[in-house]
């Protein structure tokens, strides 16, 4: 009986949260609504120490912190969120850890694409960015499914970043770019009548026409399935980006709240949207001076 009147209360708090939070989000949407937030997911390990929890439960927390921020970003309007996971640093940690971390991974990853879960619920869209080969092949197996069964999705898009840095997203896309310039030249010269490299690097009209520009490099980009974020919130108060997101980040908002990413709630997107919502026209303007 009192497991069923539990329920109850439960059931009616959530209904009672959730119109509360339509109310509020009703009122930010007179404004203008970031499409896309990025988060830095710091301080599950600290979280862990602060409540003495054994190892995982730190993480496992933050996982359900992920879960509630997607539903309210969702409920908010934002299309597209990301989320810093693994770095590719984070490879340097005890190999136990780096073990236990990879195997909690591809549980949630597993989780994530459930019938019945958040993602599917909400129609969203899954990605994993990153150098995914770094992964385990159990880990980078459970992406790959996640990828391909989120794939009809359309509300809404998580990317992922696994295995990521931001020099390594430049490295690949400038490396991605080369490749691509040097097989138009070599098709080009093919299609020549056998003429050399040597004649095209002559025209100047040529020349331009192969040089590697900011559009191919952006094209070749992990994150170029989303648009630049408008918002990066990196919890536990440290003002850096731990080399996430450089490329992209040059005209959005900074929000490093105290709180440990376990921690994050309601209280601090609301904050931060409205903070956004104050920038809007100055960060717009930079924009197009850009």
């Amino acid at each position: 009986m009192e497991g069923v009147n539990g329920k109850k209360v439960g059931h009616l708090f959530e209904n009672i949260s959730s119109f509360v939070r339509q109310c509020i989000f009703s009122v930010l949407s007179v404004g203008p609504v970031p499409s896309h937030i990025a988060f830095i997911m710091d301080g599950n390990r600290r979280y862990s120490k602060k409540q003495n929890l054994i190892d995982g439960n730190g993480h496992r927390a933050g996982f359900s912190a992920l879960i509630n921020m997607l539903k309210y970003c969702y409920e908010l309007g934002v299309k597209y969120v990301t989320v810093y996971a693994f770095s590719i640093d984070n490879f340097k940690r005890r190999p136990e850890e780096v073990v236990s971390l990879m195997k909690l991974m591809q549980e949630k990853i597993d989780e994530l694409t459930k019938e019945e879960s958040i993602v599917n619920h909400l129609g969203i869209r899954i990605y994993f960015q990153g150098n995914l080969k770094l992964l385990s092949d159990h880990v980078r197996s459970a992406a790959e499914r996640a990828m391909v069964k989120t794939s009809g999705n359309s509300k809404a898009v998580l990317s992922i970043c696994v295995a990521y840095t931001s020099t390594d997203e430049i490295v690949h896309a400038v490396q991605e770019s080369c490749e691509e310039k040097w097989d138009e030249i070599r098709k080009l010269d093919a299609n020549n009548d056998g003429g050399n490299l040597v004649r095209l690097e002559e025209n100047v009209k040529d020349k331009d026409e192969h040089r590697i520009g900011v559009i191919n490099v952006d094209r070749h980009m992990y994150m170029s399935v989303c648009p630049d974020p408008d918002i990066i919130i990196r919890t536990s108060g440290a003002a850096r980006l731990s080399n996430f997101l450089l490329w992209q980040s040059a005209h959005c908002l900074l929000y490093s709240p105290a709180a440990l990413w376990p921690e994050i709630g309601l209280r601090h997107l609301i904050w931060v949207i409205l903070d956004f919502q104050r920038n809007y026209l100055y960060l717009k303007e930079k924009k197009k001076q850009s």
